[in-house]
C-alpha cells in the first residue's frame, strides 16, 4: 500500500481542487500534510524537505522565467491599444464582400494578436468585444462566430511567443536533462524555449490554415451562415489603413520571434524588447494615460504573482511526490503499460486533456509534466515534439465543453442573444481540427522537429 501513496497524494490534490480551493496553497498544503503524516508513521523522511529552499531560490533566479512578466507586460499593454480594432476593420473591409471573408479576417487578426500577446484570455476577450457583435450584425451564424473567436483566441497557446511555451520549455529542459542522466549520459544535450518556439511555429500555422479552410468550406456550402458584408468597400483608402494596422504587430513579432529564431537574443532578452515595443506602440496610438498605466502594472503584477505562487506550490508537491518514490512508481507503470512508449504517451495525453477541464495550463505544466516527461523522454521521445504535442493538447482543453476556459471568457463578454449552447456547439468543429493536428504530429513528427533542426 505504501508504494501507491504518491497516487493517493495526487488524487487528494485533485479532489481538493475540485472542491474549489485555490491551486497554489492546495498543492503545497496537501503535500505538506502528507509529508508530516508520513513522517509520523515512518514512511517519509522529513529531511527531503531540506531541498525546498534551494528549489525556491532556483525558481526566483531562473533566467528563463524572467521572460514571463515581460511577455505578460507586452500582452497586457497591446490589449490597451487600438491595433486589433484598426486591423480588424481594414481587413474586414478588404475581404468582407466574400462569403466567409469576415470570419477569415477575424481568424487572421486573432492569429496576429495571439502571436503579439501570447495570452489566451486577453485575446478571446478582445476579439469577443471587437468581432462578435460585428459578425452577428452582418448575419453570421452565432455558432460559427462564437467558435471562430474562441478557437482563434486560443492560438496564443501554440503560436510563439507564448507564455505557455516559455513555462513548458523550462520544465522540459529540466526533464530532458534528468532523463539523460538516468540513462548514464553525463554530458546531456539541452532543449531550450527557443527550440520549442521554433518547433511550434509550423504546427501553429497549419492550425490557422485548417481554421481558414473550415470557414471557407462552411461559406461555400452554406453561405447563409457566413454571408458577405454589403457595406464592404475595398477602395483606395483601405490599403493604407490595413498597412497602418498590420505594420505594428508584424514589426513586434519580427523583433521578438525573429531575434529568438535567428539566435540574436534569448527569449528573456526578446521579451524585454517586446515589452518596450508594446509600450512604444501604446504611446504611438495615444492609448497610455496614468489610469491605463496603473491598470497595466496591476494586471501584470497579478498574473506574474499567480504564476510564481503556483510554481512554489508545485515545487513543494513535486518534492513530496518524489520523496514517496512517485517518480519510480510512474516509471514502472509506464514500462509495464501495453503498447510501450506509444501506449504511455497516449495515456499521458488523455490525462492532460481531462485535467485541462479543471486546471489552468500553468498547473498542468508544473504538476503533471515534471512527473511524466522524464520517463517519456527516457523512453526515446523527442523533447521538442513532446512539448509541441502537449501544447496543442492543452490548447484543445481550453476549447472543450463544458469547462473550457475560452468558453467562459467569451461567455463573459458575449451579447445576450448568443446562448451558451451556441458557444459549445460552435467550438466542436474547431476541437476536431485540433485533434486532426495532433494526429498529424504523431504521423509526421517532422512538422515539429524540422525547423529547430535547421535553425539550431
Amino acid at each position: 500500500m505504501v508504494e501507491f501513496l504518491p497516487l493517493v497524494l495526487f488524487a487528494a490534490v485533485f479532489v481538493a481542487l475540485l472542491a474549489g480551493y485555490a491551486v497554489a496553497p492546495t498543492l503545497a498544503g496537501v503535500a505538506l500534510l502528507f509529508a508530516f503524516a508520513g513522517a509520523a508513521f515512518g514512511v517519509f523522511d522529513l529531511s527531503d524537505l531540506g531541498f525546498l529552499p534551494s528549489r525556491l531560490y532556483g525558481i526566483v533566479t531562473n533566467q528563463t522565467l524572467i521572460a514571463v512578466p515581460l511577455f505578460v507586460l507586452m500582452g497586457v499593454t497591446l490589449e490597451r491599444t487600438r491595433i486589433a480594432a484598426t486591423l480588424l476593420e481594414s481587413l474586414s473591409m478588404l475581404m468582407g464582400r466574400l462569403a466567409g471573408g469576415l470570419g477569415m479576417a477575424v481568424t487572421v487578426v486573432g492569429m496576429l494578436l495571439a502571436a503579439s500577446t501570447g495570452i489566451v484570455g486577453a485575446t478571446v476577450v478582445t476579439m469577443g468585444l471587437l468581432a462578435l457583435p460585428t459578425m452577428l450584425r452582418h448575419g453570421y451564424d452565432a455558432r460559427l462566430a462564437a467558435g471562430t473567436i474562441c478557437a482563434t483566441g486560443t492560438l496564443g497557446q501554440i503560436i510563439p511567443p507564448s507564455i505557455a511555451l516559455v513555462l513548458l520549455g523550462d520544465v522540459l529542459s529540466s526533464a530532458y536533462s534528468e532523463a539523460q542522466l538516468s540513462q548514464g549520459v553525463f554530458s546531456p544535450k539541452t532543449v531550450s524555449v527557443g527550440d520549442l518556439f521554433a518547433g511550434s511555429l509550423l504546427p501553429g500555422l497549419v492550425l490557422v490554415g485548417l481554421y481558414l479552410a473550415y470557414i471557407a468550406t462552411v461559406a461555400l456550402l452554406k453561405p447563409e451562415r457566413a454571408p458577405g458584408r454589403s457595406d464592404a468597400r475595398p477602395g483606395d483608402g483601405v490599403l493604407p489603413q490595413l498597412l497602418k494596422g498590420l505594420a505594428p504587430p508584424m514589426l513586434l513579432i519580427v523583433a521578438v520571434l525573429g531575434s529568438i529564431l535567428a539566435g540574436y537574443a534569448t527569449p528573456t532578452e526578446a521579451a524585454g524588447v517586446g515589452a518596450l515595443g508594446a509600450v512604444l506602440l501604446a504611446v504611438a496610438y495615444r492609448s497610455l494615460s496614468f489610469p491605463v498605466v496603473k491598470d497595466i502594472c496591476r494586471s501584470t503584477l497579478k498574473t506574474t504573482a499567480m504564476v510564481f505562487f503556483i510554481l512554489i506550490g508545485a515545487s513543494v508537491f513535486s518534492l513530496v511526490f518524489r520523496g514517496y518514490g512517485g517518480d519510480d512508481l510512474v516509471q514502472g507503470l509506464f514500462e509495464d503499460m501495453p503498447g510501450g512508449v506509444w501506449g504511455a504517451t497516449a495515456i499521458v495525453m488523455v490525462v492532460i486533456f481531462v485535467l485541462g477541464f479543471i486546471l489552468d495550463f500553468v498547473e498542468i505544466t508544473y504538476v503533471v509534466v515534471p512527473i511524466v516527461a522524464p520517463v517519456l523522454l527516457a523512453m526515446g521521445l523527442d523533447p521538442v515534439w513532446l512539448g509541441v504535442l502537449i501544447a496543442v493538447n492543452l490548447q484543445t482543453s481550453f476549447l472543450t465543453p463544458p469547462f473550457g476556459f475560452a468558453l467562459f471568457y467569451l461567455r463573459g463578454v458575449a451579447p445576450p442573444q448568443v446562448a451558451t449552447l451556441d458557444i459549445y456547439r460552435g467550438v466542436v468543429p474547431f476541437v476536431a481540427l485540433q485533434i486532426v493536428l495532433m494526429a498529424v504530429l504523431v504521423l509526421a513528427p517532422q512538422l515539429a522537429t524540422w525547423l529547430p533542426s535547421v535553425l539550431y
